[in-house]
């Protein structure tokens, strides 16, 4: 029998003569959403798959026609935020032209994939490698410094950013302000990610002093 393409509500909780009741039913996409919420919310070490059905509003089995356990939903969720980080360095801004400018454009579309992917991008940031998805995460991070390492380096040797900055520290003290972004972004607060990026963009490259 074929797997639903959706997640019901548990059947306790439907009503007679009808097909759902209570919350809506869950893709995976919605399911990965509260997952990676949850994990935030109550860490992941901390939360188990009973934890999950409850706050989706279905039973335990329900969630298993779509992955096969809570270590699979952090490590698409992992996943998907790398995925979208790794493609903003594909870009053709980011590939392109003066290093100084590459470099923005991989900080500007690092706000922007926080803002959109911001649940994802919060659980990036707060595992410890404590699990081998988890290690494997951040062996992806690192990847991701070493590519804005490098693309310091190359605005250094270009003459584009001053030569006493260590590369290494730019890239994390950069990277620093994007990441802090989690602790105090709020969605409903009016300020878009182009907004965000913009400020954060401007902040970074010209500095503070008028």
């Amino acid at each position: 029998m074929p797997r639903s393409s959706s997640l019901e509500p548990p059947p306790s909780r439907r009503e007679p003569g009808r097909r759902r009741s209570g919350r809506p039913g869950h893709d995976a996409d919605s399911v990965l959403r509260v997952a990676a919420r949850v994990f935030n919310e109550r860490g992941y070490d901390g939360t188990s798959m009973e934890d999950l059905a409850r706050a989706l509003g279905v039973t335990k089995s329900a969630i298993y026609h779509h992955v096969t356990g809570k270590t699979e939903l952090l490590r698409r969720s992992l996943d998907l935020a790398l995925d979208a980080l790794f493609a903003v360095t594909r870009e053709d801004a980011s590939t392109s032209g003066p290093a100084i400018d590459r470099l923005e454009n991989v900080l500007r579309g690092s706000v922007r994939v926080l803002v959109e992917e911001l649940p994802h991008v919060t659980l990036l940031l707060r595992v410890r490698g404590n699990t081998e998805v988890e290690q494997h995460a951040l062996a992806r991070r690192r990847e991701f410094d070493h590519l804005v390492a490098g693309l310091v380096r190359e605005g250094i040797a270009a003459g584009e950013i001053r030569d006493d900055v260590d590369p290494a520290i730019a890239a994390r003290l950069l990277f620093g302000m994007v990441n802090s972004i989690v602790e105090w972004y709020r969605p409903d607060r009016g300020l878009d990610a182009d907004e965000l990026a913009e400020s954060l963009s401007r902040m970074a490259f010209e500095g503070l002093r008028a």
